[in-house]
Protein backbone atom coordinates (compact mmCIF):
# COMPACT_ATOMS: atom_id res chain seq x y z
CA UNK A 1 0.00 0.00 0.00
CA UNK A 2 1.27 3.48 -0.85
CA UNK A 3 0.34 6.75 0.79
CA UNK A 4 -0.90 8.97 -1.99
CA UNK A 5 -3.90 10.83 -0.64
CA UNK A 6 -2.73 13.96 -2.51
CA UNK A 7 -1.85 12.13 -5.74
CA UNK A 8 -3.86 12.99 -8.85
CA UNK A 9 -6.07 9.97 -9.42
CA UNK A 10 -7.23 8.65 -12.77
CA UNK A 11 -9.23 5.45 -12.54
CA UNK A 12 -10.47 4.31 -9.14
CA UNK A 13 -11.77 0.80 -8.50
CA UNK A 14 -13.75 -0.43 -5.50
CA UNK A 15 -13.95 -4.18 -4.92
CA UNK A 16 -16.29 -5.93 -2.50
CA UNK A 17 -14.44 -9.19 -1.88
CA UNK A 18 -16.68 -12.24 -1.60
CA UNK A 19 -15.84 -15.86 -0.96
CA UNK A 20 -16.84 -17.03 -4.45
CA UNK A 21 -17.37 -13.85 -6.47
CA UNK A 22 -16.22 -10.27 -5.93
CA UNK A 23 -18.12 -7.22 -7.17
CA UNK A 24 -16.27 -4.27 -8.62
CA UNK A 25 -17.07 -0.68 -9.53
CA UNK A 26 -14.79 1.42 -11.75
CA UNK A 27 -14.86 5.23 -11.69
CA UNK A 28 -13.16 7.58 -14.15
CA UNK A 29 -11.26 10.72 -13.13
CA UNK A 30 -14.51 12.70 -12.89
CA UNK A 31 -16.17 10.15 -10.59
CA UNK A 32 -18.48 8.70 -13.23
CA UNK A 33 -19.15 4.97 -13.24
CA UNK A 34 -17.62 3.45 -16.35
CA UNK A 35 -18.02 -0.22 -15.44
CA UNK A 36 -19.66 -2.49 -12.87
CA UNK A 37 -19.39 -6.24 -12.70
CA UNK A 38 -18.01 -9.16 -10.82
CA UNK A 39 -15.06 -11.50 -10.98
CA UNK A 40 -14.40 -14.96 -9.55
CA UNK A 41 -12.47 -14.68 -6.29
CA UNK A 42 -9.35 -16.57 -7.34
CA UNK A 43 -5.80 -15.52 -8.13
CA UNK A 44 -6.08 -16.68 -11.74
CA UNK A 45 -9.31 -14.74 -12.37
CA UNK A 46 -7.98 -11.58 -10.72
CA UNK A 47 -4.77 -11.74 -12.73
CA UNK A 48 -6.72 -12.11 -16.00
CA UNK A 49 -8.99 -9.21 -15.09
CA UNK A 50 -6.40 -6.71 -13.86
CA UNK A 51 -3.16 -7.66 -15.67
CA UNK A 52 -3.95 -5.45 -18.67
CA UNK A 53 -5.75 -2.74 -16.70
CA UNK A 54 -4.00 0.64 -16.67
CA UNK A 55 -2.50 1.56 -13.30
CA UNK A 56 -5.41 2.38 -11.00
CA UNK A 57 -6.20 3.07 -7.36
CA UNK A 58 -7.96 -0.04 -6.01
CA UNK A 59 -9.68 -0.27 -2.63
CA UNK A 60 -11.22 -3.19 -0.77
CA UNK A 61 -11.87 -4.14 2.85
CA UNK A 62 -9.62 -6.38 4.89
CA UNK A 63 -10.76 -9.99 5.16
CA UNK A 64 -9.86 -13.59 4.43
CA UNK A 65 -8.86 -12.94 0.81
CA UNK A 66 -7.36 -9.46 1.19
CA UNK A 67 -3.70 -10.53 1.82
CA UNK A 68 -3.26 -12.40 -1.45
CA UNK A 69 -5.34 -9.87 -3.42
CA UNK A 70 -3.12 -7.09 -2.06
CA UNK A 71 0.06 -8.93 -3.07
CA UNK A 72 -1.26 -9.77 -6.55
CA UNK A 73 -2.60 -6.33 -7.46
CA UNK A 74 0.50 -4.58 -6.10
CA UNK A 75 2.68 -6.83 -8.24
CA UNK A 76 0.55 -5.86 -11.27
CA UNK A 77 1.44 -2.22 -10.67
CA UNK A 78 -1.73 -0.88 -9.06
CA UNK A 79 -2.01 1.42 -6.05
CA UNK A 80 -3.81 -0.76 -3.49
CA UNK A 81 -5.64 0.41 -0.36
CA UNK A 82 -6.83 -2.14 2.21
CA UNK A 83 -9.64 -0.48 4.17
CA UNK A 84 -10.46 -1.00 7.83
CA UNK A 85 -14.14 -2.10 7.86
CA UNK A 86 -14.62 -0.88 11.44
CA UNK A 87 -14.11 2.67 10.18
CA UNK A 88 -16.58 2.41 7.31
CA UNK A 89 -19.89 2.85 9.10
CA UNK A 90 -21.41 4.30 5.94
CA UNK A 91 -21.00 0.83 4.43
CA UNK A 92 -21.55 -1.79 7.14
CA UNK A 93 -24.41 0.16 8.79
CA UNK A 94 -26.13 1.19 5.57
CA UNK A 95 -29.88 0.51 5.24
CA UNK A 96 -29.39 -0.52 1.61
CA UNK A 97 -26.29 -2.66 1.93
CA UNK A 98 -25.42 -5.01 -0.94
CA UNK A 99 -22.27 -6.06 -2.76
CA UNK A 100 -22.75 -3.70 -5.71
CA UNK A 101 -23.37 -0.66 -3.51
CA UNK A 102 -20.45 -1.58 -1.22
CA UNK A 103 -18.05 -1.68 -4.17
CA UNK A 104 -19.31 1.71 -5.37
CA UNK A 105 -18.95 3.27 -1.91
CA UNK A 106 -15.38 1.96 -1.60
CA UNK A 107 -14.48 3.42 -4.98
CA UNK A 108 -15.95 6.84 -4.19
CA UNK A 109 -14.29 7.14 -0.78
CA UNK A 110 -10.94 5.98 -2.20
CA UNK A 111 -11.22 8.57 -4.97
CA UNK A 112 -11.99 11.34 -2.47
CA UNK A 113 -9.35 10.60 0.21
CA UNK A 114 -7.78 7.19 1.00
CA UNK A 115 -7.18 8.23 4.61
CA UNK A 116 -10.95 8.08 5.18
CA UNK A 117 -10.63 4.31 4.71
CA UNK A 118 -8.15 4.09 7.62
CA UNK A 119 -5.77 1.97 5.49
CA UNK A 120 -4.15 -1.02 7.15
CA UNK A 121 -0.96 -2.88 6.31
CA UNK A 122 -1.01 -6.66 6.15
CA UNK A 123 1.69 -8.69 7.84
CA UNK A 124 4.31 -10.42 5.74
CA UNK A 125 3.63 -13.93 4.47
CA UNK A 126 6.31 -15.35 6.75
CA UNK A 127 4.77 -13.77 9.86
CA UNK A 128 1.26 -14.85 8.86
CA UNK A 129 2.48 -18.42 8.43
CA UNK A 130 4.11 -18.40 11.88
CA UNK A 131 0.94 -16.96 13.39
CA UNK A 132 -1.00 -19.96 12.11
CA UNK A 133 0.95 -22.22 14.48
CA UNK A 134 -0.38 -20.14 17.38
CA UNK A 135 -3.89 -20.02 15.93
CA UNK A 136 -3.92 -23.79 15.45
CA UNK A 137 -2.92 -24.29 19.07
CA UNK A 138 -5.78 -21.99 20.13
CA UNK A 139 -8.23 -24.15 18.17
CA UNK A 140 -6.96 -27.32 19.85
CA UNK A 141 -7.22 -25.73 23.31
CA UNK A 142 -10.73 -24.42 22.66
CA UNK A 143 -11.87 -27.81 21.38
CA UNK A 144 -10.44 -29.59 24.42
CA UNK A 145 -12.12 -27.12 26.78
CA UNK A 146 -15.47 -27.64 25.06
CA UNK A 147 -15.14 -31.42 25.45
CA UNK A 148 -14.19 -31.14 29.14
CA UNK A 149 -17.19 -28.89 29.79
CA UNK A 150 -19.46 -31.31 27.95
CA UNK A 151 -18.41 -34.21 30.17
CA UNK A 152 -18.77 -32.15 33.35
CA UNK A 153 -22.24 -30.99 32.32
CA UNK A 154 -23.35 -34.49 31.36
CA UNK A 155 -22.17 -35.93 34.69
CA UNK A 156 -23.99 -33.22 36.65
CA UNK A 157 -27.21 -34.19 34.91
CA UNK A 158 -26.87 -37.63 36.48
CA UNK A 159 -26.07 -36.32 39.95
CA UNK A 160 -22.30 -36.81 39.63
CA UNK A 161 -19.46 -34.32 39.75
CA UNK A 162 -15.93 -34.64 38.36
CA UNK A 163 -13.33 -33.46 40.93
CA UNK A 164 -11.20 -30.43 40.12
CA UNK A 165 -8.35 -31.31 37.78
CA UNK A 166 -6.18 -29.69 35.15
CA UNK A 167 -7.18 -30.33 31.56
CA UNK A 168 -4.07 -32.48 31.15
CA UNK A 169 -5.07 -34.85 33.97
CA UNK A 170 -8.83 -34.64 33.41
CA UNK A 171 -9.21 -38.00 31.55
CA UNK A 172 -7.39 -39.87 34.30
CA UNK A 173 -9.49 -38.23 37.03
CA UNK A 174 -12.85 -38.53 35.24
CA UNK A 175 -12.58 -42.07 33.83
CA UNK A 176 -13.08 -44.04 37.11
CA UNK A 177 -16.30 -42.24 38.10
CA UNK A 178 -18.16 -42.41 34.79
CA UNK A 179 -21.16 -44.75 35.32
CA UNK A 180 -21.59 -47.79 33.10
CA UNK A 181 -24.60 -46.36 31.21
CA UNK A 182 -22.59 -43.24 30.18
CA UNK A 183 -19.40 -44.98 29.14
CA UNK A 184 -20.37 -45.58 25.48
CA UNK A 185 -20.96 -41.84 25.01
CA UNK A 186 -18.26 -40.29 27.22
CA UNK A 187 -15.24 -42.62 27.08
CA UNK A 188 -14.53 -41.81 23.38
CA UNK A 189 -14.53 -38.12 24.28
CA UNK A 190 -12.09 -38.77 27.11
CA UNK A 191 -9.78 -40.45 24.61
CA UNK A 192 -10.06 -37.45 22.31
CA UNK A 193 -9.21 -35.11 25.21
CA UNK A 194 -6.07 -37.15 25.92
CA UNK A 195 -5.11 -37.04 22.23
CA UNK A 196 -5.71 -33.28 22.06
CA UNK A 197 -3.51 -32.78 25.13
CA UNK A 198 -0.69 -34.61 23.34
CA UNK A 199 -1.15 -32.44 20.22
CA UNK A 200 -1.24 -29.24 22.28
CA UNK A 201 2.02 -30.17 24.00
CA UNK A 202 3.58 -30.86 20.58
CA UNK A 203 2.44 -27.42 19.41
CA UNK A 204 3.90 -25.77 22.49
CA UNK A 205 7.25 -27.47 21.90
CA UNK A 206 7.24 -26.18 18.30
CA UNK A 207 6.42 -22.68 19.57
CA UNK A 208 9.35 -22.87 22.00
CA UNK A 209 11.67 -23.87 19.15
CA UNK A 210 10.31 -21.08 16.95
CA UNK A 211 10.97 -18.55 19.70
CA UNK A 212 14.53 -19.78 20.22
CA UNK A 213 15.49 -20.10 16.55
CA UNK A 214 13.71 -17.22 14.78
CA UNK A 215 12.41 -14.85 17.45
CA UNK A 216 15.02 -14.73 20.25
CA UNK A 217 13.71 -11.29 21.29
CA UNK A 218 10.82 -13.09 22.97
CA UNK A 219 13.19 -13.79 25.88
CA UNK A 220 13.19 -10.08 26.67
CA UNK A 221 9.39 -10.08 26.93
CA UNK A 222 9.33 -13.25 29.00
CA UNK A 223 11.19 -11.50 31.79
CA UNK A 224 7.76 -10.36 32.98
CA UNK A 225 6.17 -12.88 35.34
CA UNK A 226 3.10 -14.41 33.73
CA UNK A 227 4.23 -13.86 30.12
CA UNK A 228 5.07 -17.17 28.47
CA UNK A 229 6.25 -18.09 24.98
CA UNK A 230 2.73 -18.10 23.51
CA UNK A 231 1.95 -14.56 24.66
CA UNK A 232 5.41 -13.22 23.83
CA UNK A 233 5.42 -14.69 20.32
CA UNK A 234 1.83 -13.63 19.62
CA UNK A 235 2.70 -10.09 20.73
CA UNK A 236 5.71 -9.88 18.43
CA UNK A 237 4.02 -11.45 15.40
CA UNK A 238 0.88 -9.34 15.78
CA UNK A 239 2.77 -6.05 16.01
CA UNK A 240 5.52 -7.34 13.65
CA UNK A 241 7.49 -4.08 13.64
CA UNK A 242 7.84 -2.19 16.95
CA UNK A 243 8.88 0.99 15.13
CA UNK A 244 5.32 1.34 13.82
CA UNK A 245 4.47 3.01 17.12
CA UNK A 246 6.02 6.37 17.97
CA UNK A 247 5.20 5.82 21.65
CA UNK A 248 4.73 2.60 23.59
CA UNK A 249 1.49 4.01 24.97
CA UNK A 250 -0.02 3.82 21.48
CA UNK A 251 0.01 0.00 21.65
CA UNK A 252 -2.88 -0.10 24.13
CA UNK A 253 -5.14 1.81 21.74
CA UNK A 254 -3.99 -0.31 18.79
CA UNK A 255 -5.00 -3.50 20.61
CA UNK A 256 -8.38 -2.11 21.63
CA UNK A 257 -7.76 -2.03 25.37
CA UNK A 258 -8.43 1.62 25.93
CA UNK A 259 -11.89 3.13 26.61
CA UNK A 260 -13.93 4.45 23.70
CA UNK A 261 -14.17 8.22 23.50
CA UNK A 262 -17.29 10.28 22.72
CA UNK A 263 -16.16 13.66 23.98
CA UNK A 264 -18.25 16.64 22.92
CA UNK A 265 -17.99 20.03 24.60
CA UNK A 266 -18.21 19.51 28.34
CA UNK A 267 -19.55 16.00 27.94
CA UNK A 268 -16.91 13.27 28.27
CA UNK A 269 -18.71 10.05 29.34
CA UNK A 270 -16.93 6.81 30.24
CA UNK A 271 -17.30 3.81 27.94
CA UNK A 272 -16.04 0.25 27.71
CA UNK A 273 -12.84 -0.57 25.85
CA UNK A 274 -12.95 -0.26 22.07
CA UNK A 275 -11.90 -3.88 21.28
CA UNK A 276 -10.58 -2.55 18.00
CA UNK A 277 -7.38 -4.60 17.77
CA UNK A 278 -6.38 -8.23 17.51
CA UNK A 279 -8.80 -10.29 19.61
CA UNK A 280 -6.45 -13.20 20.32
CA UNK A 281 -3.62 -11.02 21.59
CA UNK A 282 -6.04 -8.99 23.67
CA UNK A 283 -7.36 -12.20 25.24
CA UNK A 284 -3.83 -13.38 26.07
CA UNK A 285 -2.92 -10.06 27.67
CA UNK A 286 -6.07 -10.20 29.81
CA UNK A 287 -5.19 -13.75 30.87
CA UNK A 288 -1.69 -12.57 31.87
CA UNK A 289 -3.25 -9.75 33.88
CA UNK A 290 -5.55 -12.21 35.64
CA UNK A 291 -2.56 -14.37 36.53
CA UNK A 292 -0.59 -11.38 37.83
CA UNK A 293 -3.46 -10.36 40.11
CA UNK A 294 -4.18 -13.93 41.17
CA UNK A 295 -2.74 -15.98 44.04
CA UNK A 296 0.30 -17.11 42.04
CA UNK A 297 1.31 -13.68 40.73
CA UNK A 298 4.63 -12.33 41.98
CA UNK A 299 5.01 -8.93 43.62
CA UNK A 300 5.56 -6.20 41.04
CA UNK A 301 4.56 -2.64 40.19
CA UNK A 302 1.91 -4.00 37.84
CA UNK A 303 0.43 -6.24 40.53
CA UNK A 304 0.37 -3.44 43.09
CA UNK A 305 -1.21 -1.08 40.58
CA UNK A 306 -3.97 -3.59 39.83
CA UNK A 307 -4.54 -4.34 43.51
CA UNK A 308 -5.03 -0.65 44.25
CA UNK A 309 -7.70 -0.41 41.55
CA UNK A 310 -9.41 -3.63 42.65
CA UNK A 311 -9.48 -2.44 46.27
CA UNK A 312 -11.98 0.26 45.34
CA UNK A 313 -14.62 -2.41 45.78
CA UNK A 314 -17.14 -4.36 43.73
CA UNK A 315 -16.89 -6.79 40.84
CA UNK A 316 -16.64 -3.93 38.33
CA UNK A 317 -13.54 -2.59 40.11
CA UNK A 318 -11.83 -5.96 39.75
CA UNK A 319 -12.71 -6.19 36.06
CA UNK A 320 -11.43 -2.67 35.46
CA UNK A 321 -8.23 -3.52 37.30
CA UNK A 322 -7.61 -6.52 35.03
CA UNK A 323 -8.13 -4.44 31.88
CA UNK A 324 -5.94 -1.63 33.21
CA UNK A 325 -3.13 -4.08 34.02
CA UNK A 326 -3.48 -5.67 30.56
CA UNK A 327 -3.13 -2.23 28.97
CA UNK A 328 -0.05 -1.37 31.03
CA UNK A 329 1.39 -4.80 30.23
CA UNK A 330 1.06 -4.13 26.49
CA UNK A 331 2.91 -0.84 26.93
CA UNK A 332 5.61 -2.52 29.02
CA UNK A 333 6.16 -5.35 26.53
CA UNK A 334 6.57 -2.91 23.66
CA UNK A 335 9.03 -0.86 25.70
CA UNK A 336 11.08 -3.94 26.54
CA UNK A 337 11.05 -5.03 22.90
CA UNK A 338 12.27 -1.65 21.65
CA UNK A 339 14.97 -1.09 24.27
CA UNK A 340 16.00 -4.63 25.24
CA UNK A 341 16.30 -3.39 28.83
CA UNK A 342 16.39 -5.57 31.91
CA UNK A 343 12.96 -5.66 33.51
CA UNK A 344 12.86 -4.62 37.14
CA UNK A 345 9.47 -5.65 38.63
CA UNK A 346 9.56 -3.20 41.56
CA UNK A 347 11.28 -0.24 39.92
CA UNK A 348 8.57 2.29 40.79
CA UNK A 349 8.26 0.97 44.32
CA UNK A 350 12.01 1.40 44.86
CA UNK A 351 11.90 4.95 43.48
CA UNK A 352 9.08 5.84 45.85
CA UNK A 353 10.90 4.38 48.88
CA UNK A 354 12.28 7.12 51.19
CA UNK A 355 15.93 7.95 50.55
CA UNK A 356 16.25 5.62 47.54
CA UNK A 357 17.07 6.64 43.99
CA UNK A 358 17.73 4.51 40.95
CA UNK A 359 20.05 5.56 38.15
CA UNK A 360 19.89 2.33 36.17
CA UNK A 361 18.37 2.15 32.73
CA UNK A 362 15.35 -0.09 33.25
CA UNK A 363 12.00 -0.62 31.63
CA UNK A 364 9.14 1.64 32.59
CA UNK A 365 5.73 0.30 33.45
Amino acid sequence: MTDSSTKQVGVTIGIDLGDRHSHLCILDGCGQIIEEGRVVTSSAAFERRFANEASARIAFETGTHSPWVLALLTELGHEVIVANPRKLRMIFKSDSKNDRVDAQQLARVARLDPQLLSPIQHRSQKVRADLQLLRSRDVLVATRTKMVNHIRGCMKGFGLRVPSATTGTFPRVAAPIIPRNLRPSLVPILRMIAELTTRIRDSERRIERLCAERYPQTEVLRQVNGVGPVTALTFMLTLEDPSRFAKSRDVGAYLGIRPKQRQSGRSDPEFRISKAGDRELRRLLVQCAQYMLGPFGKDSDLRRFGQRLAARGGASAKRRAIIAVARKLAVLLHRLWVTGEVYEPLRQASLRAPGMESTREVARV
